[in-house]
Protein backbone atom coordinates (compact mmCIF):
# COMPACT_ATOMS: atom_id res chain seq x y z
CA UNK A 1 0.00 0.00 0.00
CA UNK A 2 1.21 3.28 -0.95
CA UNK A 3 0.05 7.04 0.47
CA UNK A 4 -0.79 10.00 -2.03
CA UNK A 5 -0.70 13.14 -1.28
CA UNK A 6 -3.29 15.68 -3.12
CA UNK A 7 -1.99 19.13 -2.51
CA UNK A 8 -3.91 22.63 -3.82
CA UNK A 9 -2.06 26.01 -4.06
CA UNK A 10 -4.59 28.86 -3.33
CA UNK A 11 -3.17 32.17 -2.84
CA UNK A 12 -4.91 34.93 -0.40
CA UNK A 13 -5.21 38.55 -1.14
CA UNK A 14 -6.68 41.48 -0.21
CA UNK A 15 -9.39 42.86 -3.52
CA UNK A 16 -6.93 46.01 -4.01
CA UNK A 17 -3.96 43.38 -4.53
CA UNK A 18 -6.45 42.01 -7.72
CA UNK A 19 -6.33 43.14 -11.09
CA UNK A 20 -9.00 45.91 -11.93
CA UNK A 21 -11.17 43.56 -14.05
CA UNK A 22 -11.12 40.89 -10.94
CA UNK A 23 -12.18 43.51 -8.29
CA UNK A 24 -14.82 44.21 -10.49
CA UNK A 25 -15.72 40.72 -10.69
CA UNK A 26 -15.62 40.42 -6.80
CA UNK A 27 -17.85 43.85 -6.68
CA UNK A 28 -20.42 42.11 -8.99
CA UNK A 29 -20.73 39.29 -6.85
CA UNK A 30 -21.35 41.21 -3.49
CA UNK A 31 -24.01 43.26 -5.23
CA UNK A 32 -25.66 39.92 -6.75
CA UNK A 33 -26.04 38.89 -2.60
CA UNK A 34 -28.71 41.55 -2.59
CA UNK A 35 -30.70 40.00 -5.55
CA UNK A 36 -30.18 35.98 -3.75
CA UNK A 37 -33.69 34.95 -2.96
CA UNK A 38 -32.81 32.57 0.20
CA UNK A 39 -35.91 32.73 2.55
CA UNK A 40 -35.59 29.27 4.55
CA UNK A 41 -31.63 29.85 5.04
CA UNK A 42 -31.07 33.45 4.41
CA UNK A 43 -27.58 32.61 3.03
CA UNK A 44 -27.43 35.26 0.29
CA UNK A 45 -24.80 33.82 -1.93
CA UNK A 46 -24.06 36.26 -5.52
CA UNK A 47 -21.59 35.05 -8.55
CA UNK A 48 -20.05 36.67 -11.36
CA UNK A 49 -18.42 35.11 -14.38
CA UNK A 50 -16.03 36.88 -16.26
CA UNK A 51 -16.12 35.29 -20.23
CA UNK A 52 -13.67 35.31 -22.91
CA UNK A 53 -15.47 38.39 -24.70
CA UNK A 54 -15.23 40.21 -21.48
CA UNK A 55 -19.07 39.94 -20.88
CA UNK A 56 -19.75 39.37 -17.11
CA UNK A 57 -22.66 37.26 -16.03
CA UNK A 58 -24.95 37.47 -13.09
CA UNK A 59 -25.79 34.80 -10.69
CA UNK A 60 -27.32 34.39 -7.04
CA UNK A 61 -29.10 31.40 -5.28
CA UNK A 62 -32.50 30.86 -5.91
CA UNK A 63 -34.10 28.71 -2.86
CA UNK A 64 -37.22 26.84 -2.89
CA UNK A 65 -39.50 25.14 -0.14
CA UNK A 66 -38.84 22.04 -2.49
CA UNK A 67 -34.81 22.10 -1.80
CA UNK A 68 -33.56 20.22 -4.72
CA UNK A 69 -35.75 22.66 -6.82
CA UNK A 70 -33.31 25.62 -5.95
CA UNK A 71 -30.09 26.49 -7.50
CA UNK A 72 -26.51 27.85 -6.23
CA UNK A 73 -25.33 30.79 -7.33
CA UNK A 74 -22.56 29.86 -8.83
CA UNK A 75 -24.90 27.29 -11.66
CA UNK A 76 -27.09 29.80 -12.10
CA UNK A 77 -24.18 32.21 -13.35
CA UNK A 78 -22.57 29.33 -15.43
CA UNK A 79 -26.10 28.11 -16.55
CA UNK A 80 -27.33 31.65 -17.64
CA UNK A 81 -23.81 32.44 -19.66
CA UNK A 82 -24.97 28.66 -21.69
CA UNK A 83 -27.92 30.20 -22.49
CA UNK A 84 -26.92 33.66 -23.30
CA UNK A 85 -23.25 32.83 -24.68
CA UNK A 86 -23.68 28.85 -25.33
CA UNK A 87 -19.70 29.52 -27.63
CA UNK A 88 -17.85 31.67 -24.93
CA UNK A 89 -15.82 30.50 -23.01
CA UNK A 90 -15.44 31.41 -18.91
CA UNK A 91 -11.84 33.27 -17.71
CA UNK A 92 -12.89 33.18 -14.35
CA UNK A 93 -15.71 33.27 -11.56
CA UNK A 94 -16.21 35.09 -8.38
CA UNK A 95 -18.22 34.80 -5.30
CA UNK A 96 -19.57 36.27 -2.30
CA UNK A 97 -21.83 35.70 0.45
CA UNK A 98 -23.84 36.91 3.33
CA UNK A 99 -24.70 35.37 6.69
CA UNK A 100 -28.41 35.10 7.78
CA UNK A 101 -27.32 38.67 9.63
CA UNK A 102 -27.17 40.15 6.13
CA UNK A 103 -23.65 41.03 6.87
CA UNK A 104 -20.91 39.81 4.55
CA UNK A 105 -19.12 36.70 5.57
CA UNK A 106 -15.70 37.28 6.72
CA UNK A 107 -13.73 34.56 5.62
CA UNK A 108 -14.22 33.22 1.56
CA UNK A 109 -17.46 30.60 1.16
CA UNK A 110 -16.62 27.81 -1.67
CA UNK A 111 -18.83 26.37 -4.13
CA UNK A 112 -20.55 23.29 -3.12
CA UNK A 113 -19.62 19.85 -4.80
CA UNK A 114 -22.43 19.81 -7.22
CA UNK A 115 -21.36 23.40 -8.54
CA UNK A 116 -17.37 22.14 -8.82
CA UNK A 117 -18.78 19.78 -10.86
CA UNK A 118 -20.35 22.20 -12.83
CA UNK A 119 -17.26 24.43 -12.63
CA UNK A 120 -14.85 20.58 -13.80
CA UNK A 121 -17.50 20.21 -17.20
CA UNK A 122 -17.27 23.77 -17.86
CA UNK A 123 -13.36 23.74 -18.06
CA UNK A 124 -13.27 20.44 -19.94
CA UNK A 125 -15.87 21.91 -22.20
CA UNK A 126 -13.89 24.86 -23.10
CA UNK A 127 -10.42 23.17 -22.36
CA UNK A 128 -10.18 26.54 -20.47
CA UNK A 129 -9.32 26.92 -16.64
CA UNK A 130 -11.65 29.06 -14.81
CA UNK A 131 -9.62 31.06 -12.36
CA UNK A 132 -11.74 30.94 -9.02
CA UNK A 133 -11.98 34.21 -6.68
CA UNK A 134 -13.67 33.48 -3.33
CA UNK A 135 -14.50 36.62 -1.52
CA UNK A 136 -14.53 37.25 2.37
CA UNK A 137 -14.08 40.43 4.13
CA UNK A 138 -10.63 39.57 5.99
CA UNK A 139 -9.18 38.33 1.96
CA UNK A 140 -10.36 36.83 -1.02
CA UNK A 141 -8.93 33.34 -2.23
CA UNK A 142 -7.67 32.83 -5.75
CA UNK A 143 -7.62 29.57 -6.81
CA UNK A 144 -5.93 28.68 -10.76
CA UNK A 145 -8.57 25.92 -11.95
CA UNK A 146 -11.42 24.10 -10.60
CA UNK A 147 -9.05 21.05 -10.31
CA UNK A 148 -7.84 22.62 -7.05
CA UNK A 149 -10.62 22.78 -5.07
CA UNK A 150 -11.84 19.17 -6.44
CA UNK A 151 -8.28 17.44 -6.97
CA UNK A 152 -10.22 13.55 -8.05
CA UNK A 153 -12.43 14.85 -10.67
CA UNK A 154 -14.91 13.12 -12.76
CA UNK A 155 -14.45 13.00 -15.93
CA UNK A 156 -16.17 11.18 -18.87
CA UNK A 157 -13.91 9.39 -21.26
Amino acid sequence: MEELTLKSKIIVCKKNELAKEEQQLVDTAIRQTDSSYAPHSHFCVGAALLLENGTIVEGCNQENAVFPAGICAERSAIFSAGAQYPNEPVVAIAVAARSPEGKLTEDPVSPCGVCRQVLVETETRFQHPVKILLYGQKHIFVIEGVSKLLPLTFKEF
